[in-house]
């Protein structure tokens, strides 16, 4: 009986080492974005070659460094909108493939013109059991600060991003807009090409 005992707690405690995270805490979204933003703040402001416009070292630190915390599925069926539904898994896959290149590239042309900008937070209104919050931050540098807020969600992998709103416009919404013109007159395929060709082009440049 106490070897059966003891062979219970090796094996617990072994679980418990291979999967420390299990028992952790959830990181909270104003932190998590805190953490962020201050990570690729920092690594952006200590790399001279991001600094020069290098987008390959852009696209890389926003690959490491965001896209791990953004619910792509998410972002992608909302902005596709009605016609997520419509499309196959094959189709599924490849919009959310493309949408993810077309996002990381937006994020490496903003991440590009970083200087000396600072973060500052505001206040965030949530209560503990909400699974969806927005976090309002603002970039401050010269002129004028830009709004800058996030849309969270909670999943069982922590918080993750699913919209951004710059200045006034949330992202999902305005590519809703674009997606839905151009599903209309050429179809899903006609969609996914466009983002290939317009990802495409993007890389050329």
């Amino acid at each position: 009986m106490q070897r059966r005992h003891w062979m219970s707690s090796l094996i617990t405690a072994a679980a418990m080492l291979a999967s420390p995270l299990a028992f952790a805490e959830v990181e909270a979204p104003d932190a998590l974005v805190k953490r962020i933003s201050s990570d690729v703040l920092t690594s952006v402001k200590a790399d001279p070659a991001i600094q020069k416009g290098d987008i390959n070292r852009i696209v890389a630190l926003v690959d490491a460094k965001i896209m791990p915390n953004v619910n792509f599925s998410r972002m992608t069926s909302m902005a596709v909108g009605r016609f997520w539904r419509q499309a196959t898994p094959e189709q599924q896959k490849q919009l959310q493939d493309e949408f993810k290149i077309l996002l990381v590239r937006t994020y490496a042309g903003a991440l590009g013109e970083v200087k000396d900008q600072t973060l500052s937070f505001r206040p965030m209104r949530s209560k503990p059991e909400d699974t969806e919050v927005v976090v309002r931050t603002e970039v401050r540098g010269r002129g004028e600060p830009i709004q800058l807020d996030y849309r969270l969600e909670k999943t069982p992998e922590g918080w993750k991003i699913y919209d951004l709103n710059v200045l006034g416009a949330w992202l999902v919404e305005n590519y809703r807009s674009q997606f839905a013109q151009e599903i209309g007159t050429k179809g899903i395929d006609g969609l996914i090409a466009n983002l290939v060709q317009r990802n495409k082009a993007a890389k050329a440049s």
